[in-house]
């Protein structure tokens, strides 16, 4: 079968679709009023939903899906109950009614079988929920993560070693950290993380982690500190400075910020820590790329370095 078929149930609060498609390209499903999307299909591989902002709850039964992007959607659920061939699971923004960042309540996002998860992200420790099907509430297939995360809020970075309690085999680690607001509600420091107890992929099998639009708050600088001191596998650190830590009104501030990471006592003396200047003036979201997030030739779709040098530019969402 070359096209999709849609079958769309229109009652007001929910709509049942049931889409087929073969080849390689993703399909779309732009959604509007609250619904409840029920996903049923026998040959579809790629599926990116955009543009709704009314509450998606997404049903996700399929044996031939590999990708599932989200975009610019409001999230309520997504419940994975089969999807054996299901590799990634991708978000990127989140907005709400008008075009802006939702304060939407806490969505959850539960992993039932998925065998072969190997990719989740962009997820929002605080504001999301993470239920994993298994009894020890792990996804132990998940190798490279994506998390944006609020660090001038407390609530929300304590969230995170839950988060990453959930995937004990994690290779490597993208965080995204967006402009923290004026309202901040209270810092975290490194006695917190150390408090917390051991992080089992921390320790044992991250290797790379990659940090973005770093601000210097002391929030930040603990929970890399925490990893780099143990991180007993970590091979690289990235740490791209937002720039505007690098303001006329901030001069010197940068290396000042950066000071007690690069003064840690770090596990792996081996491990390389590379510091770069951000680029981009507005940083709301992460960098996000659905060509790329859907293209399995490239391992990692948050690490946008081999892409630029076998492409030369990207163009990002």
């Amino acid at each position: 079968m070359d096209d999709p078929q849609v079958i769309l149930g229109t009652s007001r609060s929910d709509m049942l679709a049931c889409l087929e498609r073969d080849g390689q390209d993703p399909a779309t499903l732009d959604l509007g009023s609250n619904m409840m999307l029920h996903f049923v299909s026998p040959v579809l591989e790629f599926l990116l939903i955009m543009w709704s902002q009314t509450g998606v709850r997404l049903r996700l039964v399929s044996h031939s899906l590999w990708c599932l992007q989200l975009a610019f959607t409001y999230l309520e659920y997504i419940d994975v109950v089969d999807a054996p061939l299901l590799e990634r699971l991708l978000q990127c923004e989140t907005v709400g009614e008008g075009g802006m960042k939702s304060t939407m309540e806490r969505s959850e996002i539960k992993i039932g079988r998925a065998p072969n998860l190997r990719l989740p992200g962009y997820l929002l420790p605080g504001e999301q929920q993470l239920v994993a099907g298994s009894r020890e509430n792990i996804v132990p297939t998940v190798k490279i993560l994506g998390i944006e995360v609020q660090f001038g809020v407390r609530n929300v970075v304590k969230k995170v070693s839950a988060f990453l309690r959930c995937f004990p085999n994690l290779d490597t680690l993208h965080v995204h950290s967006p402009p923290i607001s004026e309202e901040s509600t209270g810092k975290v420091n490194l006695k917190f993380w150390q408090e917390g107890g051991p992080i089992k992929c921390v320790v044992q099998s991250v290797k790379k982690v990659f940090f973005y639009e770093f601000q210097g708050s002391r929030s930040e600088v603990a929970f890399l500190k925490f990893i780099a001191e143990r991180g007993r596998v970590l091979e690289r650190m990235v740490v791209v400075v937002s720039s505007k830590c690098f303001s006329s009104s901030s001069v010197g501030n940068a290396d000042a910020k950066l000071m007690p990471l690069m003064s840690a006592k770090w596990n792996n003396k081996a491990c390389k820590l590379e510091l770069f200047r951000s680029g981009r003036e507005d940083a709301e979201g992460p960098v996000y790329s659905h060509e790329l997030a859907s293209d399995f030739e490239f391992a990692d779709p948050f690490d946008l370095e081999d892409y630029m040098k076998q492409n030369g530019s990207l163009q990002v969402n």
